[in-house]
């Protein structure tokens, strides 16, 4: 479990990252170069989860060996779904990370929403919904690898 306590904003107990995949830690189907050790550095503290539509797809293929549980959604209804799982594994005890409208649901409820601003583009209602928006996955994940990162950031 991750425990950071951010003075103003409140303490984080987070036991679950939850990811997007495309757009937020794939482009075009493809996992960004970075993200694997990224999540094998932060899977000793946290369950990782990436929720996906796959589109493209390879999610499978591209998550093969990662310490990731993948969760391939069903057509329609994917912001309601994916703060559905969400809330399956504890809101309070989850981080999310998302770009997308479908994700905006999942990014305003979780004890920390992280919208990525990545080469696909960053979904207005995500941007709002979120706690913070990172430049990119890599510094997205970097905020929980390094939570002095994130306490900088959000405390008042």
């Amino acid at each position: 479990m991750l425990e950071i306590d951010i003075p103003g904003f409140g303490p984080l107990r987070i036991a679950h990252l939850v990811l997007d995949y495309n757009g937020t830690i794939a482009f075009d189907g493809a996992l960004i170069e970075g993200v694997q050790e990224r999540l094998f550095a932060l899977a000793p503290k946290v369950e990782v989860h990436v929720l996906t539509a796959d589109t493209f797809g390879g999610v499978q293929r591209e998550l093969a060996g990662s310490p990731a549980a993948v969760h391939v959604l069903g057509p329609g209804g994917e912001d309601r779904a994916k703060l559905g799982y969400v809330r399956g594994l504890g809101i309070k005890r989850s981080a999310c990370m998302g770009n997308g409208r479908n994700d905006s649901l999942m990014l305003a409820e979780a004890a920390l929403g992280v919208a990525v601003l990545g080469p696909e583009g960053l979904a207005i209602e995500a941007a709002e919904a979120a706690d913070l928006v990172a430049p990119s996955i890599l510094d997205a994940l970097d905020l929980l690898i390094h939570p002095l990162r994130l306490i900088a950031t959000l405390r008042t």
